[in-house]
């Protein structure tokens, strides 16, 4: 192919005359170029953003009250394109706040861990002492 007739990184081929064109009809015409590509492009940002959605595990809703500040701060990392609603910057600060607390969530996880533990203990001993009290009642009936 000649160099002339390559335009922007495609090649170009000129009109044919009419005479040479195979006959079509209206079903097996081409959109153009730019509308095929544009709806290309659209399937593409949708399947990236289900996608980045089904990644990010982001399937729980929670509501939270704010103040203007924070606010404010949300809306500026939307402004600037970083995330793509104040729903999704708000998951992004409380993901990096755990993150960077880290050490304080793994102390907090072991106390509640051990509180679960006490309140299973504790639990069993009320049933077991219940389950020994119903047995000495029923034997004081009994006899």
């Amino acid at each position: 192919m000649d160099p002339e007739k390559i335009i922007e990184g495609q090649a170009y081929d000129p009109p044919q005359p009419e005479e040479n064109k195979p006959p079509t009809d209206e079903s097996t015409k081409a959109k153009p170029p730019s509308q095929t590509f544009n709806k290309a492009w659209k399937q593409v940002e949708n399947i990236g953003q289900t996608l980045g959605e089904a990644l990010q595990g982001r399937g729980n809703v929670v509501m939270v009250r704010v103040n203007d500040e924070t606010l404010e701060h949300l809306d500026m990392l939307v402004e600037a394109e970083l995330c793509k609603s104040r729903s999704e910057a708000a998951a992004l600060l409380i993901g990096e706040g755990i993150k960077s607390n880290e050490m304080l969530f793994g102390r907090i996880r072991e106390i509640t861990d051990q509180i679960a533990g006490l309140r299973s203990k504790l639990r069993d001993a009320v049933q077991s002492e219940a389950a020994e009290n119903t047995n000495s009642e029923e034997k004081k009936q009994g006899a």
